[in-house]
C-alpha cells in the first residue's frame, strides 16, 4: 500500500503503476488522494478545528475561497462526527487530548478536508477496542458513500466490520493472491468461493467470515489438503475476470486526458509561508512551559549578566575594556544560545514528525 500512494522511502520497487491507463506520476498522484498512517500524526497544541483548517488551506485548489473552505471543512467535520471535538485541543498520544479513537478520526478528516478521489489507510482500527473500532470503521464507510475509494489494510475484523467492505483482496505469505473480488451481502462471494474448493470444511452458523477465511487457508490445512490457494485462485474463473478488467482499465479511455496539475503544490510560496507561520505561531503560544522556561531563563542571564559585568560600557580607555565588553557580549549570547536550542529541541521533535507527513502529502516544499 505504501508503494501504491508512493510513500515508500526504503528499498527499490519494480513494475509499473498506471492510473486511468496513464503512468503514475507522484507529484500529481499525491494531489488526488490522501494516506491515513497507522500513527496519528499532529501538531498537540493546535486545536481539531485548527488541523483541518490548516491541512485545508493547504490542499484545496487556490481557486477555493475562504468561505467555501469553510463550508466544505464543516461537512467533513459532521461526516466524522468530530463537531463536539471542534474546540479541543489534539495533544500527545497517550498523555493529554484526544483518545486513540478521537485521534484516528481526525486522522481521517485532515484526508478528507484534500477533497481526494482515493485515500489509502494502513490498519485504522489498530490499537482500537471493538467500540472504538467500530466508530472509525462507520466513519470509514460514510467517507465510500459519498463516492470516494477507499483502500484499507486490516487485521482480525470483527463480522460487522468485515462486513463493512466491499471487496476484498487476500494474500497468502509471500504475498501471492488467494482471493481477488468482491465479499457480496453476508460475505456470501467469498464464502461460496472456499466453500466450493474440495476439502475446504463449511463455515458454521454465526461465525466470523473473516476468521473462517484465514482458518481454511492456513499454510497447515494447505498441507493436510494437498492443495495450494494460489494455484486454485489462478485456475478460477475469479482470476480471468480480474485479467480482463485490468486489461481493460490499463488503457486510457478514449477522449481522457492524463491528471495535469500546472503547478506542484495548490497554493503559492507566500500563502505557504503564512499558513506554516500561522500554525507554528499557535504551536509555541499555547506551550507555556517552553514559553515561559524561555522567559524567566533569559530574565536570570539578564540579572547575573548585568550585575557580573556592571557599567563595562562606560569603560573605554584600554584594550583590556573593549575585550572585557566583548567577552560579556559573547558570554551572554552563548548562554542564551544553548540553553533555548536545548529547550526547543523536544518541540522539534515532535514537529518534525508532522513535517514528514504533511511534506510527503504535498502540502508545501521544504522551504516554507
Amino acid at each position: 500500500m505504501d508503494v501504491l500512494a508512493g510513500r515508500k522511502t526504503s528499498g527499490y520497487i519494480e513494475g509499473n503503476i498506471t492510473v486511468s491507463g496513464f503512468p503514475k506520476k507522484q507529484e500529481t498522484f499525491a494531489r488526488v488522494s490522501g494516506y491515513c498512517e497507522q500513527n496519528d500524526i499532529h501538531s498537540p497544541h493546535v486545536t481539531v478545528y485548527e488541523s483541518l483548517l490548516y491541512s485545508a488551506w493547504l490542499r484545496l485548489p487556490e481557486k477555493v475561497n475562504a468561505e467555501t473552505r469553510k463550508m466544505f471543512i464543516d461537512e467533513v467535520m459532521d461526516l466524522v462526527e468530530l463537531n463536539p471535538l471542534r474546540q479541543a485541543q489534539v495533544g500527545l498520544p497517550g498523555v493529554n487530548g484526544l483518545s486513540t479513537e478521537q485521534r484516528k478520526r481526525l486522522t481521517i478528516a485532515v484526508e478528507l478536508v484534500a477533497n481526494p478521489s482515493i485515500i489509502f489507510m494502513d490498519e485504522p482500527t489498530s490499537g482500537l477496542d471493538a467500540r472504538a473500532a467500530a466508530i472509525v470503521m462507520r466513519t470509514v464507510r460514510n467517507t465510500v458513500d459519498t463516492g470516494r475509494t477507499v483502500v484499507c489494510t486490516i487485521h482480525q475484523p470483527s463480522i460487522d466490520i468485515f462486513e463493512a467492505f466491499d471487496e476484498l483482496f487476500l494474500m497468502k505469505r509471500g504475498g501471492q493472491e488467494i482471493y481477488v473480488g468482491p465479499l457480496g451481502r453476508h460475505s456470501k462471494h467469498l464464502i461460496d468461493y472456499f466453500e466450493g474448493i474440495q476439502g475446504v470444511s463449511k463455515i458454521k452458523d454465526g461465525y466470523n467470515p473473516a476468521t473462517w477465511m484465514l482458518e481454511v487457508s492456513t499454510t497447515t490445512q494447505e498441507l493436510a489438503l494437498g492443495v495450494d490457494f494460489a494455484d486454485i485462485y489462478k485456475k478460477s474463473e475469479l482470476y480471468k475476470r480480474n485479467k480482463t478488467l485490468i486489461k481493460d482499465l490499463s488503457k486510457p479511455a478514449p477522449g481522457s486526458k492524463e491528471l495535469y496539475f500546472p503547478t506542484q503544490f495548490s497554493q503559492p510560496f507566500l500563502t505557504q509561508c503564512a499558513a506554516c507561520l500561522w500554525k507554528q505561531r499557535w504551536s509555541y503560544w499555547r506551550n507555556p512551559a517552553y514559553t515561559a522556561v524561555r522567559l524567566l531563563f533569559t530574565t536570570v542571564i539578564a540579572l547575573m549578566f548585568g550585575t557580573l559585568f556592571w557599567d563595562l560600557g562606560t569603560k573605554t580607555k584600554k584594550r583590556q575594556d573593549l575585550a572585557n565588553a566583548m567577552g560579556s557580549m559573547y558570554a551572554a549570547v552563548l548562554f542564551l544560545g544553548i540553553q533555548n536550542a536545548a529547550s526547543v529541541q523536544p518541540v522539534v521533535a515532535v514537529e518534525r514528525t508532522v513535517f514528514y507527513r504533511e511534506k510527503a502529502a504535498g502540502m508545501y516544499s521544504a522551504m516554507p
